[in-house]
């Protein structure tokens, strides 16, 4: 199985990645734990460009870094983790370059996910996480974590209006594929949600 989880900065996905990271290795699964972009040696050097570099990067190559990262992530991590019948847990996938670099970079949505899904061979997660928070929240909980922004999280408000606005529209149009959860409850709360999502998955 292959779960991804998605939201806004600040949401609480690493939480929720460790509970369920947690919960799933106590019942005796082996979990491959991965992230994009970074998941793999490649991909933390992209990373460092995409997240740290000082300086503008053009809105289309920023895409297509992320693309690169993916094209990579999936050869080489992804796809043998479920060859060899692990769950492959994974923070964010194509549904962020949709909502980041498609919304808030204001290019082409489709054009964006056709790039990711050419470059993962058409391969999409069996259950991806949405975890929802409204980008005051957010800010509020990033701003208290006390480190510094990459170049994402320091967008202003308007920027992550339009993320969060696009990946309820992804989770609308996939309503099988998509759990979106209130990131305002407890943390507790939301794991128990998604361990039944799972559970059921598995079953």
């Amino acid at each position: 199985m292959w779960i991804t989880l998605e939201g806004g900065d600040g949401s609480g996905k690493t939480t929720q990645s460790n509970l369920l990271a947690e919960w799933l290795e106590g019942a005796g699964r082996t979990v491959v734990r991965t992230r994009e972009p970074g998941g793999s040696e490649v991909g933390q050097l992209i990373r460092d460009i995409v997240l740290h570099h000082r300086g503008d990067i053009a809105p289309r190559a920023e895409a297509l870094l992320y693309a690169a990262d993916r094209a990579h992530h999936v050869a080489t991590v992804v796809r043998p983790a479920l060859g060899r019948g692990d769950i492959v847990l994974q923070d964010r996938y194509l549904d962020s370059s949709v909502a980041y670099q498609g919304a808030g970079r204001v290019l082409d949505a489709t054009e964006i996910r056709d790039l990711s899904l050419w470059a993962a061979e058409g391969a999409l997660p069996d259950l991806t996480v949405l975890l929802d928070l409204d980008p005051g929240t957010a800010r509020t909980r990033l701003d208290s974590a006390d480190k510094p922004f990459d170049r994402l999280e320091a967008e202003k408000s308007e920027f992550h209006g339009r993320v969060r606005d696009a990946y309820l529209a992804l989770a609308e149009a996939e309503p099988a594929r998509f759990l979106v959860l209130d990131a305002a409850a407890s943390p507790q709360a939301i794991a128990e949600l998604i361990r039944a999502r799972v559970d059921a998955l598995l079953a």
